[in-house]
């Protein structure tokens, strides 16, 4: 099969060229970002602590990670060639980069935010969004760049069919170091943060963020290494490996169908324009924050949809039959359209289970006057009870867009959901900013006025985190299922006649051992995770003590904090415990496939545990503790009894317990579901 010359010439450039706009773009937002006013002498210095500590964090990590890339690469190398092996780096730098560039954005955003703040909200709003912006448009043009040039650059070299295989590479390099970025910033972030609560918050009575907290620095790096650099990782993993899907899928199924392979592309580059013209809504239009917000993914997905029309028409001028199923553009428009449906569900679902305005956040704090156990219990259920719709909306997004277009329609539905990234990011890192431009409106003393409309954002922003949370699993879901359907076409293929004896039924026991171990994994991953953050938050406790106790003044304000010192054990805790948990779906995915007595069959029952269990662990776990967060905000309003209240001191305890689940454990789930998919599909030849 040779492409249509006319289509690679026109389709991928033109995609290119919408990713370039992106980048011109996400400049033009940094240009303004820096020259914005950054407040006075004290909250420069603030700020200037926040964004060593961070910076630090990341360049040790990127050394620890790179030493780990380099012996992956090497193997990839002699094991799969060098075009695996070069995809595999790109992936992972760009993975880097995406987190890294973000994250510095957002550590120079926040100071301008609780500047602007003294003028007013809107003008904060404007900073903290514009702030998250430039990563929610980094993140989708990387991807494309990424994605888009290799497969330019390699074709002519390498022929379809191995350039395709090829980018398998990109997508587990993009993962794997999705896993370790959403691993470490998690781990860092959380265990600062249930530190810095459970000493200076309970034990000490001390505000949030307050400058005699010796572990409230930490604190503040951990939300941009975690909720920016982590964040910004994670959802570049999971586009790349959704557009990766979707052109293998469509060189699988639709093989003598060149624009198959070249529309995903085309859909990322249509909704990237859209995400910019809702990044621009939101800095011209005056309503509420949660309303400016949310109504911006509402004009994003509307432009989306209009924009896919056309090209959807051009690239599918008239329906094609292959392998007796008839492929046709309404179709496919109508796969497209599933995706942003279902996003906009996802958000609207997530929103009401984690927001202070519904009935189950306000359940939670309300329980929260009857002691810790039932405020625990009320966000377990909130948190089990979240799983319900967003499952069961997936489940018939895939049964429509499977009867619409096959596994390809899915694919298309994946990337539809996956191209308002742009948008969903920007309110993502929105948070994260927000909170740290409170921090800095406490450190450094600022006008009552002022920490109210950085406390006002910063509940928006934890609302939006919440939501970004729960668009990024459910789209890693769609992705996951995309890549098994990956593995099986790649099995069969591989094995030719020999694939007729191959069969996933559950009568075959190996099958269902491989759901077991599947199934079993997102838990021991999560256990690692979860330990990890308990041991390092033990730490920080311990240090905070110790400084009170060595250092009486700090109460007083006579002696200052050595905040440098939480920082480093926070750093040290979080590089050494990521390595195992991060490392575990590989191991996994290689033991099963080199055990003879189960094999290329009870992997494929792995896979499809893995995305089952971990779907719903990772919903569960992140609607629980943003529903714990928000109901201790809701708390300190001023309702149940407000601050220093028995429901306050419970509500506390529920965001700690919550911390780990909503921002560490849930989070990372996606990426390392999504790992153990490809690493099955890239050790096929080598073991089957």
């Amino acid at each position: 099969m040779l492409f249509a010359l006319s289509l690679v010439e026109t389709g991928i450039p033109l995609t290119l060229l919408c990713a370039g706009l992106g980048l011109i773009f996400a400049l033009i937002l940094i240009r303004s970002i820096l020259k914005a006013p950054a407040g006075n002498a004290k909250m420069a210095m603030i700020a200037g602590a926040v964004q060593e500590g961070a910076k630090a964090y990341l360049n040790r990590q990127i050394l620890t990670i790179s030493a780990i890339a380099l012996v992956i690469i090497i193997a990839l190398f002699f094991l799969k060639g060098a075009p695996t092996a070069i995809g595999f780096l790109i992936g992972a730098v760009c993975s880097l980069a995406a987190g890294y560039v973000g994250m510095r954005i957002a550590v120079l955003a926040n100071v301008r935010t609780a500047q602007a703040a003294t003028v007013g909200r809107f003008p904060a709003l404007k900073a903290a969004f514009n702030g998250g912006a430039v990563t929610g448009v980094l993140v989708v043009t990387l991807a494309l760049l990424a994605v888009g040039t290799y497969f330019l650059l390699a074709l002519p070299r390498l022929g379809e069919s191995a350039t395709i295989n090829s980018l398998v590479g990109l997508a587990l390099g993009s993962s794997l170091i999705s896993v370790f970025a959403r691993l470490g910033g998690g781990i860092y972030t959380k265990a600062a943060d249930v530190g810095a609560d459970l000493v200076g918050k309970i034990e000490q009575n001390l505000e949030e963020d307050d400058p005699r907290n010796p572990a409230t620095i930490a604190d503040n790096v951990g939300d941009n290494v975690g909720d920016c650099a982590g964040m910004a990782a994670d959802v570049f993993e999971t586009y790349a490996v959704s557009l990766i899907g979707a052109v293998l899928i469509g060189f699988l199924t639709l093989g003598e169908v060149p624009a198959a392979i070249i529309y995903p592309f085309l859909i990322g580059g249509v909704s990237l324009l859209a995400s910019i013209v809702g990044i621009l809504f939101v800095n011209v239009n005056r309503m509420s924050p949660t309303a400016s917000l949310t109504s911006a993914v509402g004009v994003s997905a509307v432009l989306s949809a209009i924009g896919y029309w056309p090209i959807t028409q051009v690239m599918f001028p008239a329906a094609v039959e292959v392998g007796g199923r008839v492929y046709s553009a309404g179709g496919l428009y109508a796969a497209a359209l599933i995706g942003l449906v279902l996003t906009g569900a996802v958000v609207m679902i997530t929103n009401y289970y984690t927001s202070t305005k519904h009935y189950p956040v306000q359940k939670i704090a309300r329980a929260s006057e009857t002691g810790h156990a039932t405020n625990i219990i009320a966000g377990l259920a909130v948190g089990n009870h979240a799983t319900v719709l967003p499952v069961i909306l997936i489940a018939v997004a895939i049964l429509a867009s499977f009867h619409l277009a096959g596994l390809y329609g899915v694919a298309i539905a994946v990337m539809s959901m996956l191209s308002l990234s742009g948008i969903i990011i920007s309110l993502d890192a929105f948070g994260p900013i927000t909170d740290n431009a409170g921090g800095i409106a406490v450190m450094s003393e600022m006008p009552k006025q002022t920490r109210e409309i950085t406390d006002e954002l910063d509940a928006v922003g934890n609302t939006m985190k919440a939501v970004t949370k729960g668009y990024a699993i459910a789209s890693a879901g769609l992705a996951a299922l995309v890549l098994f359907g990956s593995y099986v076409y790649e099995l069969r293929a591989h094995l030719g006649e020999a694939a007729a004896a191959v069969a996933f039924s559950l009568e075959d026991p190996r099958v269902i051992v491989g759901l077991l171990i599947g199934g079993l994994l997102p838990f021991a991953f999560s256990a690692f995770s979860m330990d990890a953050v308990g041991k390092a938050a033990g730490a920080v406790v311990r240090e905070v003590r110790r400084q009170i106790a060595a250092k009486p003044g700090i109460l007083t304000g006579q002696d200052v904090p050595e905040y440098g010192t939480c920082v480093d054990i926070v750093t040290k805790a979080a590089l050494r415990e990521m390595i195992i948990p991060a490392l575990l779906p590989l191991v996994v995915v290689i033991a099963v496939a080199a055990i003879p007595a189960l094999g290329a069959v009870a992997l494929g029952g792995v896979l499809v545990g893995t995305i089952v269990t971990g779907l719903f662990q990772a919903i569960a776990m992140t609607s629980s503790g943003g529903a714990w967060d928000n109901a201790k905000k809701f708390i300190e309003e001023g309702n149940f009894g407000g601050k220093g209240s028995p429901a306050h001191a419970a509500a506390v305890t529920g965001d700690t317990v919550g911390d780990p689940y909503k921002d560490t454990s849930g989070p990372a789930i996606n990426p390392m579901i999504k790992v153990t998919n490809i690493v099955a599909i890239l050790i096929i030849p080598l073991f089957f």
